[in-house]
């Protein structure tokens, strides 16, 4: 019998970010997976500004910006001619400081990840198996097959299944994946090509025929092909190779395919777990929620399940809070799982709708619509939030209290920065800390210092108030750097009052 803090089922990017974060947090992991090794494709593709804000924590940002490519524009293609030139330069420009679309992809992401993890002296165990768990009232009990065929039985406090849609987990523990699949199937292939599409910008051709999207990859001519498998081909997608599929759209923006490096067919699926929770078991990523790719949300949402319970996890494992911050896993992360998949699949419907009409929409409106939203400089803003997941809040939420200007508990922090400093640089460090712009009271001072909480002052500047802060405001941040509690007065007295009802403890 071994034993460990949190067993972690699935070393795809969710479940390595959440060994990651709770390894850094001290909390003892074992990750497994039932594959043989990493991931040698580039499944997933964007990281967006939201993960890589968090990824300073662990200083992984730095990395992913170099090692991977930033889009500069998309293209919307129509009867083989380009309709649309819609320039992504800078879109976020004064929100964060990653304020552009980056491409990297997930084989090299999580290579990444298991150099970072091996830091750690945490080894991920390949070609080990669920084969059955069950729950006490102190751990998690599972039944694991080994690589050499053997079994084995683990405890942990806790388990995280990070498995994948087809969780084994989720399967143990009877929670319901109630959703659809969509009727459309689509190819992916990673090509090497040259034509006018391979300029490192992404491309759309949104003809009636076919459905493509090209997606630059670092390296020259090497990029990702998204597309539709529209007729009678459709029926046994398994039996597909690349030279079956249409040739239309391909043809249509001039590519020239010169290699095939990798070539896969799926359908898409929008589900969402009854349950995030079960006792000491959780579900993360995939294993939660599935959803259309639409905006390259999928592996970003894993990620903040990760984060977001990590913190927590760690928390009640070193005694600052109780089981009741765990329920906050779900009620957070479910909500915005299932807004997400309702906006996802209104646009993956029209990208892919039939008919008359919806061609008429998508090949002669949304070039032009597009076209003048994205140089309007509060669409442009508007777009880059929601697909960044910037502007992901938990407001209204149990950990969520109080306003202060226009920031309200929940609130991801705005990011501000000017010659007196740069507000992010302090939340590098995931723990609890308090900032202030303007000037804070000696009583305020002396309640941080005494429970051991950073205390970030900034002087008082326009810069500060343009991004919707209050003058000598107190906003408490929670260890994953979003807004707990925004107070407009200096009183401790609601500092106080939000960890003991609570019960937490800082520090």
């Amino acid at each position: 019998m071994s034993g460990t803090a949190v067993l972690i089922i699935g070393a795809g990017p969710t479940g390595l970010v959440l060994a990651l974060w709770l390894s850094k947090l001290g909390v003892s992991v074992r990750i497994i997976d039932k594959a043989s090794g990493p991931g040698t494709t580039s499944r997933a593709l964007a990281v967006q500004a939201r993960t890589l804000e968090l990824y300073n924590q662990l200083d992984l940002a730095t990395t992913v910006v170099e090692r991977g490519h930033q889009v500069p524009a998309a293209n919307l293609w129509v009867k083989g001619q380009q309709a649309a030139h819609l320039s992504l330069e800078q879109i976020g420009s004064g929100q964060t400081p990653y304020p552009f679309i980056e491409i990297f992809p997930q084989d090299e992401h999580e290579r990444l990840l298991i150099e970072r993890l091996q830091a750690f002296d945490v080894q991920v165990q390949w070609q080990t198996e669920l084969l059955e768990l069950n729950q006490g009232d102190q751990q998690v009990n599972a039944r694991l097959r080994l690589a050499d065929g053997s079994e084995q039985d683990c405890s942990a406090v806790y388990l995280a299944g990070c498995d994948g849609a087809r969780s084994a987990v989720r399967k143990a523990l009877g929670i319901g994946f109630p959703g659809g699949t969509y009727q459309q199937v689509f190819f992916v292939a990673d090509v090497q090509a040259s034509g006018p599409a391979i300029n490192g910008e992404l491309h759309v051709d949104l003809d009636e025929a076919d459905f493509l999207a090209v997606f630059p990859l670092a390296g020259s001519g090497r990029v990702r092909l998204i597309g539709t498998v529209r007729d009678e081909r459709a029926q046994h997608p398994e039996d597909l190779r690349f030279e079956d599929i249409s040739t239309r759209a391909i043809e249509h923006m001039k590519l020239q395919v010169e290699q095939v490096n990798w070539f896969s067919t799926y359908r898409v699926h929008h589900r969402v777990a009854q349950q995030f929770r079960r006792h000491r078991a959780f579900l993360l990523g995939d294993a939660a929620h599935v959803h259309s790719p639409a905006g390259g949300q999928g592996m970003n949402t894993g990620i903040g399940d990760a984060i977001n319970l990590a913190w927590k996890i760690a928390s009640v494992l070193h005694g600052k809070a109780g089981d009741e911050l765990l329920e906050s896993y779900e009620i957070e992360r479910k909500a915005f799982a299932e807004r997400l998949v309702a906006t996802t699949d209104q646009v993956f419907n029209f990208v892919t709708a039939d008919g008359r009409l919806a061609n008429l929409l998508r090949t002669r409106l949304a070039p032009v619509l597009l076209s003048r939203l994205t140089a309007l400089g509060k669409a442009r803003s508007f777009l880059f939030r929601t697909v960044s997941q910037i502007g992901l809040n938990y407001r209204l939420m149990p950990l969520s209290f109080g306003s202060a200007g226009h920031v309200h508990g929940g609130d991801r922090m705005p990011w501000v920065h000017d010659l007196e400093g740069d507000n992010f640089v302090p939340l590098a460090n995931p723990c609890w800390q308090v900032q202030v712009y303007g000037l804070a009271s000696k009583e305020l001072v002396g309640w941080c210092a005494a429970r051991h909480i950073p205390l970030q002052v900034f002087a008082w500047s326009p810069t500060h108030e343009a991004a919707g802060l209050a003058r000598n405001a107190v906003y408490l941040l929670r260890p994953d750097s979003y807004v707990a509690l925004a107070e407009a007065s200096s009183s401790t007295a609601a500092l106080e009052r939000y960890f003991t009802e609570r019960s937490l403890r800082p520090c």
